[in-house]
């Protein structure tokens, strides 16, 4: 555990439960513990596994190669439309949390498994179709 971040855990009333719980299942799993973006983030050999986080209806694990994991597909929500690889297990009670530890831990240990063999995430978007850095989608048109 990493003092830094237990401010984060004292601050929530209604998910503290939970997040300890959570918390727990990381450090079992042998990740460290340390505070970015404000967060609990969660590193295996200095890279981002997952990190633990609130929001009025739920309390959230997010695995930053979410889109990779096989252990939970149904269970892994994309938050957004925009969001590309990162995937959340939400939950709503304590309760929820303790039935679901094995699948917590299994999906742990497979974003693991994902980053020590290297993989990369690669965006569904064609290549033609990917924004350019001025934020146009066309190329310039070659002269004839």
């Amino acid at each position: 555990m990493n003092p830094k971040v237990d401010f984060y855990f004292l601050k929530t009333q209604q998910w503290r439960e939970a997040l300890e719980h959570l918390r727990a299942l990381a450090l079992e799993c042998g990740l460290t513990e340390v505070l970015k973006w404000g967060v609990p983030c969660y590193t295996y050999n200095g890279r981002n596994i997952l990190l633990l986080h609130v929001f009025k209806e739920y309390c959230a694990v997010l695995f930053f190669k979410g889109a990779l994991l096989r252990s939970a597909p149904d269970l892994l929500v994309q938050q957004t439309a925009n969001t590309q690889a990162a995937r959340q297990l939400r939950f709503t009670t304590v309760g929820e949390v303790v039935a679901r530890k094995a699948v917590v831990k299994a999906c742990i240990r497979e974003a693991l498994e994902v980053e020590q063999k290297g993989c990369k995430w690669c965006s569904r978007r064609p290549k033609h179709l990917r924004r350019r850095r001025n934020g146009s989608t066309s190329w310039p048109k070659l002269p004839r």
